[in-house]
């Protein structure tokens, strides 16, 4: 199985002046649920590179045993730090996306043509997708309240 994960560049909280990003936990422990079940993992953002990590799901009261893996695992951070750019993907190399939350997605993912073509393509295709927290906010309007 291929799994496409689609993460966040966006690194402001609107115009308060406060960073955001995508929250490690909702990043991590899916990711090691579908590497330890054997999946391909890879990693996409709008910029491509490094996506922002909100600072708030790093401190300390929001660390687990999935974020601690992730801080230990060399292999995991190289490919956090190297997403492919979005707009280079295709539905067709992949059997299922996951958009992990944070704030970070209701900015650009929710705007990014690249983002909601690839993600209608999936629902064409009948393709499972997984979105958590803020990230249903990337969805197109009419899957929103679609029926599943």
């Amino acid at each position: 199985m291929k799994i496409l994960m689609v993460l966040t560049s966006h690194d402001a909280l609107g115009n308060t002046g406060k960073k955001t990003g995508f929250w490690l936990e909702e990043f991590a422990a899916p990711y090691f649920v579908f590497k330890d079940a054997g999946a391909e993992v890879v990693l996409a953002s709008p910029a491509g590179g490094q996506p922002p990590l909100d600072p708030k799901s790093d401190l300390p009261e929001f660390q687990t045993a999935m974020t601690e893996r992730f801080k230990s695992d060399a292999a995991a951070q190289q490919a956090l730090a190297n997403t492919v750019k979005l707009a280079s993907i295709d539905q067709q190399d992949f059997d299922t996306v996951f958009y992990p939350g944070g704030h970070g997605p209701l900015w650009d993912l929710a705007e990014s043509a690249d983002s909601i073509q690839l993600i209608e393509s999936f629902d064409r295709a009948g393709k499972p997708m997984g979105f958590v927290c803020h990230a249903p906010g990337a969805l197109p309007c009419e899957l929103r309240a679609a029926p599943r």
